[in-house]
């Protein structure tokens, strides 16, 4: 069955039917598609267009298919041209000639654009569903090693001691601002394009405001031309799904890192972990590596979809029939990453001594010493100076921070105090970073607790 013909003499090659049909994937639709085609058959009864009786009928039967397909493989042997013909096709077999009323004053253009927003609506509320487990297994995981100390790198070399509970903060910032990005999408997702028709705007007299409120839609789309054009709120979900990967994906790169024999103060658990068909003594970071694989994918959703948009004219051009496989694949992906990485967090264990272990044999704690000598008031540059020559003189003799004594200190320069050298303990110098945001004991507490607040918040 199609939905247009009559000004055709021939019929479409196969070949073309093959090329150009998107059942295979717009299939994904069926559900969006039959709650969008129930509120316009009430419309249209609103409109006049069809009786009670014909509402009723049209709904009943709309309401069977979506029970059937929840029951069998409904789209087997299917060789409909799209989602949309295929639901046309069934209802006539319960309807009768009464299908053919349900495209009155319907576009194609503006039903599949409802459609695609329904569906990604549903997707945009279960991916925060699972951020925030993830951001949950977060702060559980922090709280779990609330004191335990860990190095903070810059440029992946020992920079500064930090909380591990801070670290993780880290990536639930990310992660927060990620489901805020969502949620911007799906408000911008989540405006009615029923009744634009093709492009000017039906010719039917549509309760627009009647459509969305069934729908749920917070608001109705302001210009018919622009609502048939318009996936801008697809490379909006885009790009919040490839900024979410690109997230986990740095990550599962710092854990993968924490987890090797070279670092070794992260294990990974059996369970998301994998072996070698070789080697007998690998255990290898599997889930992580495919997380970050599959940014891979979710990036390349983002740039075929801008690519496939940037040169339209207005309004639809057939084009856009790809912007759906992006779209799916992106969801997917984004989703089960999102689950991977919540089972990794959940499950592993931190080496907090071995953690310790690699500061103290760092000199991580030099910034600590220089702002004491700051704060005592020694010209940080000069301080900065003093607390260098120290680390080269520590290098040379291959000393670390805690084999030196308050009293060798002083004998090094006078400036260092034996207060001052409280501070070569890692320990010490987070507890004078109490700053808002800082990685000081208080501040962390403070902090978890306000993240626990924030996922609440987020979950309602």
């Amino acid at each position: 069955m199609k939905l247009w013909g009559g000004r055709f003499e021939l019929a479409p090659s196969e070949v073309f039917e093959r090329f150009s049909g998107s059942l295979s994937f717009d299939r994904r639709l069926l559900e969006a598609d039959i709650r969008g085609s129930q509120a316009w058959a009430r419309a249209l009864e609103r409109a006049g267009i069809l009786t009670a009786i014909e509402r009723e009928r049209i709904v009943t039967a709309l309401e069977e298919i979506l029970a059937e397909a929840a029951e069998r493989d409904v789209f087997a042997g299917a060789d409909d041209e799209d989602v949309h013909t295929f639901v046309i096709r069934k209802l006539g077999e319960r309807a009768g000639d009464l299908a053919a009323k349900i495209h009155t004053g319907r576009s194609r253009n503006e039903q599949v654009s409802t459609d695609v927003r329904l569906w990604l609506r549903a997707r945009i509320d279960e991916t925060l569903a699972l951020l925030a487990e993830l951001m949950e297994a977060l702060v559980v995981h922090g709280r779990r090693y609330q004191g335990a100390i860990i190095p903070g790198y810059t440029h992946l070399r020992r920079a500064q001691p930090v909380l591990w509970p801070h670290y993780l903060l880290a990536y639930f910032e990310m992660f927060a601002r990620d489901a805020e990005r969502l949620q911007q999408t799906r408000r911008r997702a989540n405006l009615l394009p029923l009744g634009s028709g093709a492009l000017a705007g039906s010719g039917i007299p549509i309760d627009r405001e009647a459509i969305a409120r069934e729908l749920g839609f917070e608001g109705l789309t302001r210009n018919s031309m622009d609502a048939a054009a318009d996936r801008d709120f697809l490379l909006d979900f885009l790009y919040a799904a490839a900024l979410t990967m690109l997230h986990l994906s740095r990550l599962a790169e710092d854990w993968i890192l924490y987890s090797s024999d070279e670092f070794g103060w992260l294990e990974l658990a059996d369970s998301v972990t994998s072996g070698s068909s070789l080697m007998p003594q690998k255990k290898n970071p599997d889930s992580l590596e495919l997380i970050r694989g599959k940014c891979g994918r979710v990036f390349g959703s983002l740039t075929s979809l801008f690519v496939t948009v940037k040169g339209l004219p207005m309004t639809y051009n057939r084009d856009l029939q790809e912007d759906k496989i992006p779209l799916f694949q992106a969801a997917d992906e984004l989703q089960a990453s999102l689950r991977m990485a919540r089972v990794v967090v959940e499950s592993a264990v931190l080496k907090p001594d071995l953690a310790l272990r690699a500061l103290e044999q760092s000199w991580a704690v030099a910034t600590d010493l220089a702002e004491a000598l700051a704060r005592a008031g020694v010209p940080f540059h000069h301080a900065h100076q003093l607390v260098g020559k120290l680390v080269l003189e520590s290098l040379r003799s291959g000393r670390a921070p805690r084999d030196w004594s308050a009293e060798e200190l002083a004998s090094f320069a006078p400036k260092f105090t034996a207060e001052l050298a409280a501070l070569l303990e890692p320990a010490a110098g987070l507890r004078t970073r109490e700053i808002l945001g800082g990685t000081g004991p208080n501040a962390v507490a403070a902090a978890l607790d306000a993240a626990q607040e924030r996922l609440g918040r987020l979950r309602r």
